[in-house]
C-alpha cells in the first residue's frame, strides 16, 4: 500500500524549502547576502509550484480515485521519479539558474507528469465516469498538459529569438495561467466535488454544466489577460475580458448552489472547515475581481508598470487560495494535522505579506516613498509563513508517530 501521509509530508517539506528561500530573497534586501538573486527566485517558484502543489494535488487525486485500486507499484515508480527531478531542480536552480542541468531536471519532471495523466487516465475506475468531479479532475490534466507547452516552447525561443522576445514573456505566461487557473483551480474543485459527491451533495445537471463550461472556457479567454503587457489591439482586451466574466459567472453558479446546500455543508464539515472554506471563497471571488479589472487598459497598464501587482496578486492566489484549499482537503482527508495555532500563523503571516507587496506597488503608482524599514518587516513577515509552515511539518511528524 501506498503512504499518502509520507508523500504529504514531503510535499510539505518542499513548501518549507520553497518558503525558506523566499525569506533569503526578501532578506536580500535587508542583508548582504552572497547569492544570485536571479537564481534563487527561480529555485523558489519551481519547488513551491512542484514540489508542493503538485505533489500535493497529485496525491489528493490518487487517494480520491486510486487508492483502492492495484496500481500501488506503478504510482510509487511515477512517485519517486517525480522526486529525482524535484531534488534535481533543487540542486541545480540556486546555483545555475537556468542552464544544462537544470534544464535538463526541468524536462524531467515535464516527462513525469505526462506519465502520471497517462497513468490517472487509463486508470480510473469505471464507477466514477459519469461523476461531475472526474470531469473537472480530467479538464485539470488537460490543463497541466497544455501548460507544459510554454516550457518546450522556451528552448526554441532563446535559440531563435533570445531572452527578450515577447514571445519569451508569452511562453512563461502560457504557462503560468494554465498551470495556474487551469491546472490548480481545477484540480481543487474536482476534490470539492468528489468530498461532496460522497455525501449525495450533487449540482443539478443543468447548472453543473453552465458552471463548468463558463468556467473552462473563462480559462481559456482569460489567457488573453496574460498577452496585455505587450499592447496589442482591442481585441485582446475584449477576449481577455469575457474570460474574466465568465469565470465570475462560474463562480456566481457555484455560489448559488452551495447556498441551497448550505445546511448540508454545515453537517459535513467542522466549524474549523467552515471557516476556511469561506475564508477561500472570500480570497478566490477577490482574485476573480482583480482578474477583470485586468482587462480595462488602465489597470492592465498598472500591472505591467509596476510588477508588485503582478506579484501580489501570484501570491495571493498561490499563498491564499490555492494552499489554503490544499491544507483543507489535506486535513479533510487525514493526510495532514492541520493545528489551528500554525493556521493562524500562517493566515497572519500571509495577510501581512501580501498587505505589504500591494502596499509597495501603491506607493510606486503614486511616487510616494516607502517607510525606512518596510523591507526589514517584509521579510520579518515572511518569516511567520515559514514557521507556520514548521508548525505543521512538526505537528505532521507527531501525528505519524502515534499512528
Amino acid at each position: 500500500m501506498i503512504n499518502l501521509k509520507k508523500h504529504t509530508k514531503i510535499a510539505l517539506v518542499y513548501f518549507v524549502l520553497a518558503a525558506l528561500l523566499g525569506c533569503v530573497l526578501r532578506f536580500f534586501r535587508v542583508l548582504d547576502i552572497p547569492i544570485t538573486y536571479k537564481y534563487i527566485v527561480h529555485a523558489h517558484s519551481h519547488i513551491a509550484l512542484l514540489g508542493w502543489v503538485y505533489l500535493a494535488l497529485t496525491s489528493l487525486l490518487y487517494k480520491l480515485y486510486l487508492s483502492k485500486s492495484e496500481v500501488h507499484k506503478k504510482y510509487n515508480n511515477i512517485f519517486w521519479f517525480t522526486q529525482l527531478t524535484l531534488i534535481g531542480m533543487l540542486l541545480t536552480f540556486p546555483f545555475q539558474g537556468y542552464a544544462v542541468f537544470s534544464i535538463i531536471f526541468s524536462t524531467l519532471f515535464l516527462i513525469a507528469s505526462y506519465w502520471f495523466s497517462w497513468f490517472f487516465f487509463k486508470n480510473v475506475p469505471v464507477e466514477y465516469k459519469m461523476t461531475q468531479s472526474l470531469q473537472c479532475s480530467k479538464a485539470a490534466i488537460v490543463y497541466l498538459l497544455i501548460s507544459s507547452v510554454g516550457p518546450w516552447a522556451l528552448g526554441a525561443i532563446m535559440n531563435t529569438l533570445g531572452g527578450d522576445s515577447i514571445w519569451y514573456r508569452l511562453a512563461i505566461y502560457f504557462y503560468l495561467h494554465f498551470f495556474y487557473n487551469g491546472w490548480m483551480i481545477m484540480a481543487l474543485l474536482a476534490v470539492f466535488l468528489f468530498i461532496l459527491e460522497k455525501q449525495q451533495i450533487v449540482f443539478p445537471q443543468r447548472s453543473f454544466k453552465r458552471f463548468f463550461w463558463g468556467l473552462n472556457l473563462g480559462i481559456i479567454f482569460s489567457f488573453f489577460l496574460s498577452t496585455l503587457f505587450s499592447h496589442p489591439s482591442v481585441v485582446y482586451y475584449v477576449f481577455g475580458g469575457v474570460g474574466a466574466v465568465l469565470q465570475l459567472y462560474a463562480f456566481y453558479v457555484l455560489w448559488i448552489f452551495l447556498l441551497d446546500v448550505k445546511l448540508k455543508l454545515e453537517r459535513l464539515f467542522s466549524t474549523f472547515h467552515q471557516n476556511i472554506l469561506k475564508t477561500i471563497g472570500v480570497l478566490w471571488g477577490f482574485k476573480m475581481i482583480l482578474q477583470t479589472l485586468s482587462a480595462m487598459p488602465y489597470f492592465a497598464d498598472l500591472a505591467v508598470t509596476y510588477l508588485d501587482f503582478t506579484i501580489g496578486y501570484l501570491h495571493w492566489t498561490f499563498l491564499g487560495v490555492v494552499t489554503m484549499s490544499l491544507f483543507l482537503f489535506l486535513d479533510y482527508f487525514k493526510l495532514l494535522q492541520l493545528g489551528k495555532k500554525s493556521f493562524s500563523l500562517y493566515i497572519l503571516g500571509f495577510a501581512l505579506t501580501e498587505g505589504l507587496i500591494f502596499y509597495k506597488a501603491i506607493v510606486a503608482w503614486q511616487s510616494a516613498t516607502l517607510f525606512s524599514a518596510f523591507y526589514l518587516i517584509l521579510a520579518v513577515a515572511s518569516l511567520l509563513v515559514l514557521l507556520a509552515l514548521l508548525g505543521l511539518l512538526l505537528s505532521r511528524e507527531k501525528n505519524v508517530s502515534q499512528s
